[in-house]
């Protein structure tokens, strides 16, 4: 099933960004492309959410949502205070298989972290994931900090015996610091999976056409980019 589960360690490290980035290099590469989301918090009913966003930039994708809920919250606590149904994980498995059958690539993108809960019963991305026998591709941050919390998601994806294929630095800065140059070398030793990518802090403050265009050079080639992992890490090494 041509599925990829789409997480990061916490909020705010470039998940929708690396999601229209992936999504646009497979749109480059001849590929239909399908972008759910799992659960949107925080948006109104006719407020732009992150599908509609990753639509904005990658181009001629197929976009979904399972559900949304106004308050930026986890999706559970959302749907609580909202007074409105959760999230299933069954349910997002649901839509991706369908669009799956008419897509090449479909591009799963959960809320915050991987364990951020959808329902009162504990349903996960991860749960979605092993639903779907679906690869999850990691979005981390560069700086001090990433370490501890991507050794945690990599850790917790293996012990449900999901699929790590790599990670990808969501937003890495003009300036990196001591820190953040290490981590090129220190995140795959703490989460066993190759770096895949590395998207420019502002990116999603491109035009569509200039970030299409560079999109490809930011990922490598397991997902269909050009970036060259070695290049870039010898040439930022402390």
């Amino acid at each position: 099933m041509p599925v990829l589960v789409i997480t990061g360690t916490g909020t705010e490290v470039g998940k929708t960004v690396v999601t229209a980035a992936v999504a646009a290099t497979a749109l480059a590469g001849g590929r239909s492309v399908a972008v759910l989301k799992a659960a949107q918090t925080g948006v109104g009913p006719d407020e732009a959410g992150d599908a509609a966003e990753v639509a904005r930039l990658a181009g001629g994708v197929t976009v979904a949502e399972v559900a949304r809920f106004p308050e930026p919250l986890a999706p559970g606590t959302a749907a609580r205070r909202a007074g409105r149904a959760p999230v299933r994980p069954g349910e997002v498995a649901e839509a991706a298989a369908k669009l799956a059958t008419e897509h090449d690539l479909v591009l799963v993108e959960g809320a915050g972290g991987l364990l951020v809960r959808f329902d009162a019963a504990g349903g996960t991305l991860a749960d979605v994931a092993g639903l779907l026998d679906a690869p999850v591709l990691v979005v981390t941050s560069p700086g001090l900090g990433t370490l501890n919390t991507t050794e945690l998601t990599a850790r917790e994806l293996r012990s449900r015996g999901l699929e790590l294929p790599g990670l990808v630095i969501g937003s890495w800065p003009v300036s990196p610091d001591l820190a953040a140059r290490c981590n090129l070398a220190d995140l795959p030793d703490v989460s066993g999976a190759p770096l895949l990518g590395a998207v420019p802090a502002g990116a999603g403050s491109l035009s569509p056409t200039a970030f299409r265009s560079a999109a490809p050079d930011w990922l490598a080639p397991p997902l269909d980019g050009t970036w060259d992992t070695d290049a870039f890490v010898t040439r930022h090494a402390p």
